[in-house]
C-alpha cells in the first residue's frame, strides 16, 4: 500500500465522521481496519503494490470477505490473501480474544437474570435478543480451550519475577465479592517481559498466592534469581515457602506511597517523600543505609512512628542495588505489573460486576494473553541484560 493510499484511507474515514459524527465511527474503523491489513500484507511480502522485486515473499492474492461484529457494530472487511496462504493480519486478531471474553461476560449475567438495565442494552445490541444459556455455554466453552492452553503452557528460565494483585467484583453464590486477580511477569534471559499467568481468586491469603505460585513452578518456572513485589502479607509468607532463597525486592513506590501513613502531619509529607526518594536512588547500597540512618535521627523525636517503620521497611527496598544501575530503574518497582493492571481496568470495567470467577478469569485471561503477545512480538528488548542478570 502506497503512502498515497494510506493518505486516501484516513481522509476517507475523517469524512465518514465529519458527515455522520459517532453514527460513523464503525464506516470509519472499518477503512481504518482494512488498511491497516493491506499495509500489513504488504509488509510480509517485502513490497508494495505492483511493486516489482526479486527478493519479494510470496504474491498478493486478492480479498476474502468477512463480517465482524463488535461493540461499534458490524464491520465488512476484506482480509487481504497471499499466494502461499501463509499470510493473515495480526491487527485482526489483536483485542478480538478480550471483546469476546467480555461479550460472554455480559451475556452470561444477561442470561442469569442478574444484569442492570445497561448491561442489558449492551448485550442486546452485542449479541441480539435472542441470547440462550446453550448458546453461551458452546461459545463459552469455545474460548475457553485456547486461553486454558494459554495458562497452562510450559515455562522456562526468567531471572526476573514480578508479581502483583487487583480486585474484581464477583457474584457468588447471590453475593458480591471482591476476587483477587493474581498477575505473575517474567523478564527472560534476553530481557524481554512475558505474562506468566494469571488466577482469580477469593483473596491474596497465603494459601492462594501459594498455590498460584506452585503452579508457576510446576509448569517448568526456574531459574528466578530476583522477586518484585509489595509486601502483602499472603504474598510475603507463600513466597518464603516456595522461593525461599530468591532475593526479594519490596516495591521502592510502593514503599514511598506507604510511608505517608505515618506522616504526622500534611506540611511534612512532601518532605519526606522527597527525602526517602533521595534513599532509594543513592549510588550504592552504603550510600542509602547511610542516609537512612540519617533519616531515622531526624525523625526519631518529631515522627517516631514514622522512624521505627523506616528503618524496618526501607531496606527491603534495597536489594535491587546488588544489581547494575541500568538494571534498577525497571527492577526497583512493580510498575510492570500496575500498567497491565490498568489495562485489566480498562476491559473490566464495562462490565462492572462477573457473574462468576471463571467469567472474571476468562477476561482477565484474555486482556494479558494480548498484552503478552504484543511483548513476545515486539523487537525491542525491555531491559538490557549483562551479566548480573
Amino acid at each position: 500500500m502506497t503512502p498515497s493510499e494510506n493518505v486516501s484511507a484516513a481522509d476517507t474515514a475523517i469524512e465518514v465522521l465529519m458527515n455522520n459524527g459517532m453514527e460513523g465511527l464503525a464506516g470509519a474503523v472499518e477503512i481504518l481496519l482494512n488498511a491497516a491489513m493491506r499495509i500489513e500484507r504488504s509488509g510480509y511480502l517485502g513490497v508494495d503494490p505492483y511493486e516489482r522485486n526479486e527478493n519479494r515473499v510470496s504474491h498478493a492474492n486478492g480479498f476474502k470477505p468477512r463480517q465482524l461484529d463488535t461493540r461499534l457494530g458490524e464491520l465488512n472487511l476484506q482480509i487481504p490473501q497471499t499466494r502461499d496462504c501463509q499470510f493473515y493480519p495480526q491487527s485482526l486478531e489483536k483485542g478480538m480474544r478480550s471483546e469476546r471474553a467480555l461479550r460472554l461476560a455480559l451475556a452470561e449475567m444477561y442470561v442469569q437474570g442478574v444484569s442492570t438495565r445497561r448491561v442489558a442494552e449492551i448485550t442486546e445490541k452485542l449479541c441480539g435478543l435472542n441470547v440462550t444459556s446453550s448458546q453461551v455455554s458452546r461459545a463459552t466453552a469455545e474460548l475457553d480451550a485456547s486461553l486454558s492452553t494459554w495458562r497452562e503452557r510450559p515455562l522456562g528460565a526468567y531471572p526476573f519475577v514480578f508479581l502483583d494483585a487487583r480486585y474484581e467484583k464477583v457474584r457468588q453464590d447471590s453475593v458480591v465479592v471482591d476476587c483477587a486477580v493474581l498477575v505473575a511477569i517474567g523478564v527472560t534471559p534476553e530481557g524481554k517481559r512475558e505474562v506468566l499467568g494469571c488466577s482469580v481468586e477469593l483473596s491474596e491469603s497465603e494459601a492462594h498466592w501459594r498455590s498460584f505460585m506452585r503452579s508457576l513452578q510446576e509448569r517448568g518456572l526456574h531459574g528466578v534469581t530476583l522477586l518484585i513485589s509489595d509486601a502483602h502479607e499472603g504474598l510475603k509468607a507463600a513466597r518464603k515457602a516456595v522461593w525461599p532463597s530468591v532475593k526479594w525486592q519490596r516495591c521502592q513506590f510502593h514503599l514511598q506511597q506507604n510511608a505517608q501513613s505515618y506522616v504526622p502531619r500534611k506540611d511534612m509529607k512532601s518532605k519526606v517523600a522527597s527525602r526517602i526518594r533521595t534513599i532509594f536512588t543513592a549510588p550504592d547500597r552504603a550510600e542509602a543505609e547511610r542516609l537512612l540512618k540519617v533519616f531515622i535521627r531526624d525523625h526519631e523525636k518529631s515522627a517516631p512512628k514514622l522512624a521505627s517503620w523506616a528503618e524496618a521497611a526501607l531496606p527491603e527496598g534495597f536489594t535491587v542495588f546488588s544489581f547494575d544501575e541500568d538494571l534498577r530503574k525497571r527492577l526497583r518497582t512493580s510498575n510492570v505489573v500496575e500498567r497491565v493492571n490498568k489495562e485489566i481496568l480498562r476491559r473490566t470495567r464495562v462490565a462492572t460486576m462477573f457473574p462468576n470467577e471463571a467469567s472474571c478469569l476468562r477476561l482477565v485471561t484474555a486482556v494479558v494473553m494480548e498484552i503478552s503477545e504484543e511483548w513476545i512480538v515486539s523487537k525491542r528488548c525491555w531491559l538490557s541484560m549483562n551479566e548480573n542478570g
